[in-house]
């Protein structure tokens, strides 16, 4: 044989290997596709309660969730579920007005994504009007802010930065839903501007976060709002924006300890670098959704991490039970500076915490 044969060859074969990689993510057995699992998930959150903190307002885990199934419902075309969810959030402008959230911390300001969301479907103004409320809030310091909450202000970021992990999607959330209804790019600058101090400030040299700087443990769901925020806000960068090269690094950076760390299961643990803590099914949807998102876009390397994703996805579904309640999901979670701590948590079937990225997959799955 020729070395130029041979070469082709090899060359032909590569690509065929490569193609089949990126195909493993459209084919799923029976019971497990990214439909199936998405409808169960989606119909069953029309049915639920409000989460409210301490009964008061929307809690974010219910807007991700919302989000999330508004995404598949748009993936699949199913408009009657389009209509339910938007008929679930019509009473916010009438009689569950009380419900929305005050514009005063990261947490809350994030529930203007949704309504941000729903306009870009429905081009209803009242959507319009409150979701950029809520982005423009977190820009604009109160009258009695603290000397620390105007500190960032006048460094150009949100006077709500609180360098929590968690942040990174609260906050990127809204104002890249913002950007994508006005086009009006100083809310894409003010998401990457924070991300980028984020990740100078909190990722560590393995590319992965502490749940906070005081407390040096690898919490999954709190590095999954990092896994998430970066690729989100990386889609909608145009390639010469000036933060986009810092954003990819930490990106890439986090998913490559994060192939390094996925358990022989497909899951990941409760604290990520720990192989005796359980499985943890949040922080694995989020991993998985961040594994997907960067093979779609082609910035993960498909001979790498399309059997990881696929193997994450396969992983997650058992945890679903009879009554589309997913399973073995960590309580909302404090920091704290106790290894022990983080293996005792309480674990809430059918929290919104999974059942929210859980339905960000099967969407990202669904993707053309």
């Amino acid at each position: 044989m020729s070395k130029k044969l041979f070469l082709s060859l090899l060359t032909a074969c590569a690509l065929q290997f490569s193609f089949a990689q990126q195909n493993s993510l459209k084919s799923f057995p029976k019971g497990s596709t990214p439909k199936e699992i998405g409808k169960k998930l989606a119909y069953h959150f029309i049915g639920s309660r409000h989460e409210l903190y301490a009964g008061k307002w929307m809690h974010y885990a219910s807007v991700c969730a919302w989000n999330g199934a508004l995404d598949y419902a748009l993936k699949t075309n199913d408009k009657e579920l389009i209509k339910l969810l938007q008929d679930k959030f019509e009473p916010f402008f009438t009689y569950e007005k009380s419900l929305l959230p005050p514009m005063n911390h990261v947490d809350y300001n994030m529930f203007g994504s949704l309504a941000l969301k729903l306009y870009q479907i429905t081009k209803d103004e009242r959507y319009r009007e409150l979701g950029l409320a809520y982005a423009d809030t977190q820009w604009e310091v109160p009258a009695d802010a603290k000397a620390e909450e105007k500190a960032w202000a006048e460094k150009g970021f949100s006077w709500q930065t609180r360098l929590w992990i968690d942040d990174m999607y609260m906050i990127t959330v809204v104002q890249g839903e913002a950007y994508k209804v006005t086009g009006d790019k100083k809310y894409l600058d003010r998401a990457a501007k924070e991300m980028v101090m984020y990740l100078d400030e909190l990722q560590r040299p393995n590319g992965l976060f502490y749940h906070a700087p005081d407390v040096p443990y690898y919490w999954a769901r709190g590095d999954g709002w990092m896994a998430v925020g970066m690729p989100d806000l990386l889609r909608m960068m145009p390639e010469d924006h000036e933060d986009r090269p810092r954003i990819m690094e930490g990106y890439l950076k986090m998913m490559e300890s994060l192939k390094n760390h996925q358990q022989p299961s497909g899951m990941w643990n409760q604290l990520i670098d720990e192989p005796t803590f359980w499985a943890e099914t949040s922080g694995t949807a989020m991993f998985a959704y961040a594994f997907v998102v960067g093979l779609q876009e082609g910035w993960l390397d498909a001979a790498e991490y399309a059997e990881p994703a696929r193997k994450a996805w396969l992983a997650m579904i058992p945890y679903i039970d009879q009554r589309n309640n997913v399973t073995e999901v960590c309580i909302g979670t404090g920091k704290k500076n106790d290894k022990q701590y983080y293996y005792d948590r309480p674990r809430n079937p059918g929290d919104l915490h999974a059942q929210a990225p859980y339905l960000w997959c099967a969407a990202a799955l669904l993707a053309e």
